[in-house]
């Protein structure tokens, strides 16, 4: 069973192990540095997680990812973006469909954003695929628009507005 819940001290270990993997760390941000270090997963933990609504992502008791959606500023300031990441382990298993589906609920409920965007880079077709399945638009590729381990890579931009999502 998935859950998304706090970070907990407890769940450092387990971010620096998943955080380490090159095949999870290479469509990140490079703000998430790598090697990642336990001095980062405390970090984490104790500051950058209360920053917007991030969540662990919990399956089994365990601590396996993470999910946050953050808003943006001045006239942005309805919009968020969301972000993600899972342990290789627990690929294809439809875990980030469901916190996708589950944090944007709780974006939408509890706070004023009115939009939540991702930015996606090309060739991670699984976190594109998770976005499509939890109501999200494909809404541009943005050519060359990230650079990263000396390469350019497009940007899929994908979104979803409050009033598609609700009933309400």
């Amino acid at each position: 069973m998935m859950i998304l819940r706090e970070f907990k001290q407890h769940d450092t270990f387990q971010i620096v192990t998943i955080l380490n993997d090159q095949q999870v760390a290479r469509y990140l941000s490079s703000k998430i540095p790598f090697p990642y270090t336990q001095a980062d997963a405390n970090w984490w933990v104790n500051e950058g997680a209360k920053c917007g609504i991030i969540k662990a992502i919990e399956v089994d008791g365990l601590c396996v990812g993470c999910i946050g959606a953050i808003p943006g500023e001045f006239e942005y300031s309805r919009s968020g973006e969301i972000g993600y990441w899972l342990s290789q382990q627990y690929w294809g298993q439809g875990i980030i469909t469901q916190a996708i589906e589950l944090i944007t609920k709780e974006v939408f409920e509890s706070t004023n954003l009115n939009r939540i965007h991702a930015a996606v880079f090309a060739g991670n077709v699984g976190s594109m695929s998770a976005l499509l399945k939890s109501g999200f638009n494909n809404e541009a590729i943005l050519k060359k628009a990230i650079y990263k381990n000396g390469h350019y890579l497009d940007s899929h931009v994908f979104s979803v507005l409050k009033q598609s999502n609700c009933s309400n």
